[in-house]
């Protein structure tokens, strides 16, 4: 092991350079005018994983965006890897907040800022060059390898699961190895064994046929960006409590022992309170910070829109408004279910004085994995060999959708070992991926490959 980690030090800034070639690639999976360079990156990655090594690559073609695909199986007797991530990121708006170009990767106090240095390029491309340090010390993988790096994650993987259930047996593994989530803390090696579901809705609501003054029509027509924002208003009460009937009817407790570890990570509302420049924390009454980060359902809009949003002042009743309603989830509600039951909900509260339309865009199952298997305990023992720290686990308020098929259809342990932070703005302008975080990943997955082979 001493001389792949000498490999990986001694080649880090080349391994750097790389890197900013995969995150100058504007792979955008939601919009229609990045289908080129979507295709341009799922190249891009197909002639890496040759170049490290893989004697089978292929991208392979979905109703979307393509996954690419590679395997090395030329380890007769040790077990099997699938290392799953994403290539699509997020779009970039609004652009003018970021300080550098989002598509220049830039280096400024020990970060990386580019779209898609955390989420998901830098965290799959640590995976990538751990692959190529084997290769190059040792001629060979310590154990069977599949990649699986999809270019719809960010919309959902609409495509993924079909593609799981078809492929069962080529995907065949022991476990999954999955790198999209966050570190507790800096410099704190951290496994995840939770993540929130999501159910993410849209509502549209429809008044007058057409956009009317509103000198001539005000007072006599409702206003469908008014009638929203009641309706919005109606969904969670003033305690954080979503007052959606039978929202909370599946939602499983967490367990004393999860309480006690939560508590045993010190988690500080204040400094959570000042990152953030709030004054103020707010969620569901009766529970903390943690607890509803992590094991409690939310509701919350996510954009609304309608009318005039230009400079200056155009006095006009808007014929439509539209509002952007996310719900991350928790075991054991099904995002089907709590869909219709927004549905439903909204439909009840609707005036009849607008028209009102509810479109379920997309959901995904929230999944939690057992702390004690075999495979998360390998991970720890990796993560510890690499930071010389011990290992804290954590849930996470996000959402990963296509976990819980990869637990479900190949009966296989997931294994969320991630390197990033929440404060790296995975979302938002100026998203960065700490320097260091970046050659720990690395060092971190050259220590596990060697760990799984030896001890699963």
């Amino acid at each position: 092991m001493e001389k792949i980690i000498s490999y990986l030090e001694n080649n880090f800034d080349n391994s750097v350079k790389e890197f900013f070639e995969y995150l100058r690639i504007p792979s955008i999976s939601t919009l229609d005018e990045s289908k080129d360079d979507i295709r341009l990156c799922a190249s891009y990655l197909q002639e890496k994983f040759k170049s490290i090594g893989f004697k089978h690559t292929e991208i392979i073609e979905t109703e979307g965006h393509p996954i690419v695909y590679a395997e090395s199986l030329e380890a007769p007797g040790k077990p099997t890897v699938l290392i799953y991530g994403h290539y699509d990121v997020q779009p970039v708006d609004p652009v003018e907040l970021w300080d550098s170009p989002p598509f220049e990767p830039e280096i400024r106090n020990g970060k990386i800022y580019a779209r898609g240095a955390n989420d998901n390029k830098g965290q799959n491309f640590a995976h990538i060059k751990s692959l190529e340090a084997w290769n190059k010390i040792e001629g060979k993988f310590p154990l069977n390898i599949k990649l699986l790096i999809e270019g719809e994650e960010e919309i959902g993987s609409p495509n993924l699961e079909k593609f799981l259930h078809t492929n069962r047996e080529k995907l065949a593994c022991d476990a999954v190895l999955i790198s999209d989530t966050s570190m507790y803390a800096d410099g704190v090696p951290t496994i995840n064994y939770g993540l929130r579901g999501l159910a993410y809705m849209e509502i549209e609501v429809t008044g007058p046929n057409r956009d009317l003054h509103s000198g001539s029509f005000g007072g006599a027509v409702a206003n469908p960006v008014n009638e929203l924002a009641r309706m919005i208003s109606k969904l969670q009460d003033e305690r954080g409590r979503i007052q959606i009937p039978g929202f909370y009817d599946d939602v499983l407790p967490v367990t004393p022992a999860e309480k006690e570890n939560m508590t045993s990570l010190d988690f500080s509302d204040e400094e959570y309170k000042k990152e953030l420049d709030v004054k103020e924390l707010f969620g569901e009454a009766g529970f903390t910070t943690l607890e509803r980060l992590w094991a409690r359902p939310t509701l919350d809009c996510n954009g609304i829109f309608g009318g005039f949003t230009g400079k200056g002042a155009k006095t006009v009743l808007p014929s439509k408004a539209t509002a952007k309603i996310s719900m991350r989830l928790v075991p054991n509600q099904d995002p089907k279910k709590i869909a219709q039951l927004f549905t439903d909900y909204v439909n009840k509260i609707a005036p009849d004085r607008v028209k009102v339309k509810v479109t379920d865009l997309h959901g995904g199952s929230p999944v939690v994995i057992p702390i004690e298997s075999k495979a998360i305990g390998i991970a720890s023992a990796a993560l510890e060999k690499a930071f010389g720290k011990k290992v804290v686990y954590t849930r996470e308020g996000g959402s990963i959708p296509i976990v819980v098929e990869f637990v479900r259809t190949l009966n296989a342990p997931a294994i969320l070992m991630g390197f990033g932070l929440e404060t790296d703005d995975i979302h938002s302008p100026n998203e960065h991926f700490r320097v260091n975080n970046l050659k720990m990943g690395m060092f971190s997955s050259a220590y596990f490959f060697d760990e799984f082979a030896r001890n699963f």
